[in-house]
């Protein structure tokens, strides 16, 4: 099964996570967690414009210990057999980072969407998901988008649509 990845993060030369979204290919499984304890002075002008506005709607922030023990817990939940869909590999190891020194036993690897970020079809559909469902910047959103995206380029190959 692909889970579908989305970070924010304090800048890419500083890199701290801030948020972390994922979704499952099914809609099923979803998780969004925000980090009290980044490093918020690493910020850049646009994580400050677009991305910190967004925070703290969603439970209470985590610091990194308590991130990792919700994460693995999530990922004891899922199927046997995960692969993490993203289209950057910060994201990639952003989340291996805040799992800390023990990778679930179901993780299975990294499936990278870079090359339907540039699809028209993949494209639409992330915009078309923006427009009627959330911010853009934001780690869930953007991971359900990214879900939207990919079952929509998955639909074309097939020739069915929806």
């Amino acid at each position: 099964m692909l889970i579908f990845l989305d970070t924010e993060y304090t800048d890419l030369l500083n890199c701290d996570l801030i948020s972390i979204g994922m979704v499952s290919e099914d809609g099923q499984y979803e998780l969004y967690l925000e980090r009290s304890d980044y490093e918020r002075q690493w910020c850049n002008s646009f994580v400050h414009a677009a991305v910190l506005p967004q925070l703290g709607n969603a439970g209470p922030a985590l610091d990194r210990d308590q991130l990792a023990v919700q994460l693995t817990m999530w990922f004891l939940t899922l199927p046997r057999s995960i692969a993490i869909a993203c289209d950057s590999f910060t994201d990639w190891e952003l989340l291996l980072d805040a799992l800390g020194d023990v990778r679930p036993p179901n993780l299975i690897g990294r499936y990278d969407l870079r090359g339907h970020v540039d699809s028209s079809v993949f494209h639409r559909a992330v915009v078309r998901y923006h427009e009627r469902n959330g911010p853009w910047h934001h780690a869930l959103h953007d991971a359900r988008a990214h879900r939207h995206g990919w079952l929509a380029w998955h639909d074309s190959r097939r020739g069915t649509s929806k």
